[in-house]
């Protein structure tokens, strides 16, 4: 087999390439690569020379191979790397934990795994520079293919160098987007070797200047370093090298192999019978395998094994990786997994699974087998002992495939009726896995059929719960309810089962938009759950609670509810996503109290816990509320940065519009059109698959669009087609009647004013908070075109802490006060609003104040317009003026962070702005920068 350094011959500028990213890592930028080629053009070996670089300067390396046979179990090969060099890290356990079905998850647990992976790896390279390679990427499982492109997406805040080693065939769509985020500049495409680079490796490996007729055999190879490397060898042992007598390295005449496969099934062919027996045993368990799994396939003791796989080492079939063995280069391992005939490898792995699962190893090393056994038509039934098997690994399996674990327990249902006590759990089992995947409609089929015959009350109401949620995600709550009801009417029910039955029920009703009836039953789950002491049951309970106050408006009701819920829960680990959607919730609430302080506070706390617990989701709705709270207090650049520090892949449909949204209406304040379309554009997709739910950001944003365009018409019907909803859901459509009664008085739309007026007077009498009275006395004064009422309502949003809102209240009041002749205190009023404008970069409603002043005669004095310039240390944000000041000082992300209370993402966020205003690509050039600014100031 040839050397890394063999390989290498050649590889010159690829490598270079390599090593600069290295480079690169230690200023904190990290880089996603793909190299691709067809097998033994040279790909491994290459990465492997980036590691060993990377190893000299004390970087953190890891290496997964992923597998043909493992692609069905997701992220093994992360966890199996990890765990080599890793085994003591917390998160580790986690995801092995989610993935055997151990933790309850709102997600699908394999999502919930790969998010705890993510954070994990991220984690990883803050702590040092980092080189994660993934080989033969081409077979990796969907979560691992996941992970790695959600890495990539933000390497340019991680000092970490992804590599992906892969093949141009076979194509997958998943590869696609990973080529999509890479880019050109980060694909690295290995062809066949140059004819020089040919003649240095054939010169190399021979030992001696090659002749003519050996150069004319080597053209064969194509380039192939891997197939020159095993055309010579095959030639070295069948003895037909010579030296002539000029001296060159000769060969003598005779068969030459035809392919790279032919020159390996060569080196084989060498080998004794016994050797070939033991290493296609091992060619069934995968690309790598432990030696203990060897030996219980093959029935044998270690010690027996110890000859041949002596032999196979010293042949270059096999080498050492770390605890394991590993074949030298899969196409080693396929030409004797192909030589098994065809019939018999389905047999075999059932066979293998069958001794696995009898020695007791881990699920995912059984089902790597017995998926592979069943994965052909007309496969052998399962015997009782893998159904008993199946039975006990099916919560682990469900988990981290659904799809395949579908299809084992279909057949193993097969087996087992469900009136039997283990047919009945596999029938329970095979629903749960028909929802988890999706299949929504036959999971209630399934579901349905067996509460006819199965008597477990336990297992019945899982079924009812199946049922239930399979409906509500087909957008059919209705028809859960139906479920849930006639799940009450069970014998035997535990008061346990009916608290969470309750639960389920309550959500059901709120996501019909039935708040009262949703808020007692959520009573009713509450007083039964503590009947039960089910602490599962009162926290979701109280959740339930928590929305329903703040669905009728009463903020401060939910506040007490949220502390007791987060009591009941305390530490424990299976509620962590309860806890971390409770306090998200508390600072969205506080927030409606204009509590800021405390509100921003809380969401600090929420997202470093979300981002500790590795929950995406719940990271992503964190990072929403923030950047929510920061546009309000009118941080628009914080709000920005917050927005930026997570792509769209890892929000929800409703975290996305909202998101997309407040980035909308802060570019269309600005005066940029363009890229407020931009991300209104980027919303769009998320918009469809939420329906009718209210977004405000977003409906603010798309009448907005109307407004900027001169169609005030169009942009009041935006608005008021929202807000003439469900009363019950007042508060979700409060942050547009500020925006209703100002179009509709700029329109002389009457009636659309005195609704909005009479909504926002509701809000204000059911509590006392500052920008629900000024939004009261803002839409009454537009509507009465009453000056000190408009006033009135810039003072309560000066108490809220709501800028944007307060500068809207003062030019309302100034136009009145001009249109009164009071231009005193129409000047005083237009000169609080232009300060207020001014400071949150609002260029477009400066210029919209501006010319109404100035048709009464009112004027500002002139000003340098606001950030005009798009590059350079002028074009700098002031939080960006700052940051960069202190990346110059040598201080870190995390540093940054803390003293300016945002999280490190957000950080690195402003850090990557940074970069690009200023056409940098390191810290030390930003410093530089910084240095150079100071000289000339």
């Amino acid at each position: 087999m040839p050397s890394d350094a063999h390989a290498l011959v050649g590889r010159e500028a690829e490598l270079s390439r390599l090593l600069g990213w290295l480079d690169d890592l230690a200023s904190g930028t990290g880089h996603a690569v793909l190299i691709e080629g067809e097998p033994g053009i040279g790909k491994s070996s290459l990465a492997r020379a980036t590691v060993a670089a990377a190893e000299q300067r004390n970087f953190a390396t890891f290496w997964a191979e992923c597998d043909e046979l493992g692609r069905t179990l997701p992220l093994q090969p992360l966890l199996e790397a990890l765990l080599s060099r890793w085994s003591g890290e917390p998160r580790l356990d986690t995801i092995q934990r989610l993935l055997r079905g151990e933790l309850p998850s709102s997600v699908d647990p394999a999502v919930a795994a790969a998010e705890q992976m993510l954070a994990l790896m991220t984690k990883l390279s803050s702590a040092n520079p980092t080189v994660v390679v993934v080989d033969d990427l081409q077979w990796g499982d969907l979560s691992t293919i996941s992970v790695w492109e959600w890495l990539a997406r933000s390497l340019d805040r991680s000092p970490l160098l992804l590599i992906g080693i892969v093949r141009p065939v076979p194509q997958r769509d998943e590869l696609l987007a990973v080529r999509r985020v890479v880019g050109a500049d980060g694909l690295l495409r290995l062809d066949g070797l140059a004819e020089q680079a040919v003649t240095d490796l054939v010169a190399t490996i021979s030992e001696g200047q090659p002749g003519e007729n050996l150069m004319r055999l080597a053209e064969e190879a194509g380039g192939n370093p891997l197939y020159l490397t095993e055309l010579l060898d095959a030639l070295v042992r069948a003895q037909r090298l010579t030296v002539s007598e000029s001296g060159a390295v000769e060969v003598v005449s005779g068969p030459v192999p035809d392919s790279l496969v032919a020159a390996i099934t060569d080196r084989l062919d060498f080998l004794p019978t016994e050797v070939r027996k033991v290493l296609q045993a091992a060619a069934l368990l995968g690309g790598e395998f432990l030696v203990a799994d060897l030996a219980i396939v093959l029935h044998r003791r270690v010690a027996e094994l110890v000859p041949a796989i002596d032999e196979a080492r010293t042949a270059g079939v096999l080498k050492d990786l770390g605890d394991k063995l590993a074949f030298r280069h899969p196409l080693i391992r396929s030409a004797l997994y192909d030589d098994i005939a065809g019939p018999l490898r389905p047999a075999w792995h059932g066979d293998a699974a069958k001794a696995l699962a009898a020695a007791g190893v881990p699920t995912p090393r059984v089902a790597r087998q017995l998926l592979h056994a069943i994965s052909v038509p007309n496969a052998d039934p399962l015997d009782d002992a893998l159904l008993n098997w199946t039975v006990d690994a099916a919560p682990s399996l469900i988990a981290q495939a659904p799809k395949d674990a579908i299809q084992l327990l279909r057949k193993a249902s097969d087996r087992s009726p469900a009136n039997t006590p283990r047919g009945a759990v596999l029938v329970c089992r095979l629903a749960e896995a028909l929802y988890r995947a999706g299949e929504g409609d036959e999971a209630v089929q399934v579901a349905s059929r067996a509460m006819s015959m199965v008597a477990d009350p336990d297992l019945l109401v899982d079924l009812h719960w199946t049922v239930s949620q399979s409906r509500a995600m087909l957008g059919r709550s209705d028809e859960a309810l139906e479920a849930l009801e006639r799940a009450y009417g069970i014998a035997g029910i535990s008061a346990q089962q009916r608290a969470r039955l309750l639960v389920l029920t309550a959500r059901a009703h709120r996501d019909l938009g039935e708040v009262s009836v949703a808020g007692n039953v959520a009573a009713k789950a509450l007083a039964t759950a503590e009947e039960a002491g089910d602490n599962w049951a009162l926290g979701w309970s109280l959740h339930v609670l928590t929305v329903v106050s703040i669905m009728r408006g009463d903020v401060a009701m939910a506040l007490p509810l949220f502390d007791r819920a987060l009591d009941v829960i305390g530490d424990d680990p299976t509620l962590t996503d309860l806890r971390l959607l409770l306090q998200i919730n508390k600072a969205v609430a506080l927030g409606d109290l204009d509590r800021y302080d405390e509100a921003l506070g809380t969401a600090l706390k929420v997202r470093q816990l979300a981002d500790r617990s590795g929950s995406l989701v719940r990271l992503a709705q964190a990072q929403t509320t923030l950047g929510e709270l920061l546009f309000e207090v009118g941080r628009w650049d914080d709000a920005q940065a917050e927005i930026d520090a997570l792509p769209d892949d890892f929000k929800d449909p409703g975290a996305t519009c909202c998101d997309r949204g407040i980035a909308a209406v802060i570019a269309f304040h600005r005066g940029d059109p363009a890229t407020a379309r931009r991300h209104l554009s980027l919303a769009a997709p998320s918009a469809e698959q939420i329906g009718n739910r209210v977004v405000s950001s977003l409906t603010l944003a798309l009448s907005l669009d109307h407004e900027v365009a001169d169609q005030s018409d169009q942009a009041l019907a935006v608005l008021t087609a929202r807000v003439a909803g469900d009363a019950e859901e007042l508060d979700e459509l409060e942050d547009l009647l500020p925006e209703v009664a100002r179009l509709a008085s700029h329109t002389g739309t009457g009636d659309a004013a005195a609704d909005v007026a009479e909504q926002a007077a509701i809000l204000a009498r059911r509590s006392q908070v500052p920008h629900r009275l000024g939004t009261a006395a803002y839409c009454r004064g537009l509507l009465e075109r009453d000056p000190f009422l408009l006033q009135q309502a810039a003072d309560r949003y000066r108490d809220a802490g709501r800028p944007l809102l307060r500068a809207k209240a003062l030019e309302a009041a100034a136009i009145r006060f001009a249109t009164r002749g009071d231009r005193d205190a129409a000047r005083s009023a237009f000169t609080r609003a232009d300060e207020l404008y001014d400071r949150l970069g609002a260029n477009w409603d400066l210029a919209h104040l501006r010319a109404q002043l100035r048709q009464h005669g009112i004027r500002r004095g002139p000003r340098v317009k606001h950030r005009q310039v798009q590059e350079g240390w002028a074009s700098l944000t002031p939080t960006e003026t700052k940051i960069a000041g202190m990346v110059a000082e040598g201080m870190s992300n995390r540093q940054i962070a803390e003293q300016l209370v945002l999280s490190p993402r957000t950080v690195g966020t402003h850090v990557s702005h940074i970069l690009a205003k200023l056409n940098v690509r390191s810290r030390i050039d930003i410093a530089r920068e910084a240095a150079e600014h100071d000289r000339t100031a």
